[in-house]
């Protein structure tokens, strides 16, 4: 990895609220780049076609199913340097904050603490009609039953607890993730484009308010005029990288 700027460096130094900002390219790395192989049977479908509460009601196992798949992509993926390295950043910040448009739990799984999820977990699943809360492991072991399960107290269906197309989002993983960009003085944008609102609205309060935005990302973005700091290339490679040089200001500091 190459050298960080100088003025990264200083801020990195006397900050004490970090947030991550993570999407869909994190995750990438750890085998989840898309959920639809190249010959795959989803791929003649659009996701609103599947990812809707009204095609939930229509063809229920179908919706099911394809999330079924999904788990178990999730199941035998792991957590990535990426996701390490920002865990082990809560060691060396006051504060260190993930929000993320993610649905793998990997950031949970790799030890990050505080984790505010904008588009809901697939390992949670809850009925539609009484609201009964059902996790994944008794449904995500096994893709051998496409039947969408039922729920044990009243009947009703059961649906991942993710965000639909149509659905608001968490009302408070939304309000925890806006209190951490008001108060952060560095936020990282992580594989994400930023173009999905409202959550691409979190990176955007941070620097408003005063915080050094750094977007780390394989390509440029419509954030990237807006970073302080630019950062192209893997974030499994580019955040230990961050991570090592927190270490080295912290010893220093000692």
């Amino acid at each position: 990895m190459k050298s960080l700027r100088k003025d990264f460096i200083e801020v990195l130094k006397d900050a004490e609220n970090v947030v991550f900002f993570t999407g869909a390219g994190i995750s990438a790395e750890s085998g989840i780049s898309t959920f639809r192989g190249a010959d795959g049977i989803w791929n003649k479908l659009k996701p609103e076609e599947l990812a809707n509460f009204d095609a939930f009601l229509k063809n229920p196992d179908r919706v099911w199913d394809w999330y079924q798949y999904r788990r178990h992509i999730i199941e035998n993926s792991k957590p990535n340097p990426a996701h390490l390295a920002i865990a082990e950043m809560q060691e060396y910040f006051r504060n260190v904050a993930v929000v993320t448009q993610n649905i793998d739990n990997l950031h949970r799984r790799a030890g990050s603490r505080k984790v505010y999820e904008l588009h809901g977990n697939i390992e949670r699943n809850y009925c539609i009609e009484c609201h009964t809360w059902y996790n994944a492991p008794g449904f995500a072991s096994s893709t051998e039953d496409s039947k969408v399960p039922r729920c044990e107290k009243c009947g009703g269906l059961i649906r991942p607890d993710i965000v639909w197309f149509g659905e608001l989002l968490p009302e408070e993983d939304f309000s925890n993730s806006e209190k951490a960009a008001e108060k952060c003085n560095i936020m990282f944008a992580v594989g994400t484009s930023a173009v999905v609102y409202p959550a691409a609205r979190i990176p955007l309060m941070a620097k408003r308010l005063g915080a050094y935005l750094v977007e780390i990302n394989l390509e440029e973005t419509e954030l990237s005029p807006l970073a302080d700091y630019v950062l192209l290339g893997k974030a499994g490679e580019i955040l230990p990288g961050i991570l090592e040089e927190v270490k080295k200001l912290k010893e220093k500091r000692a």
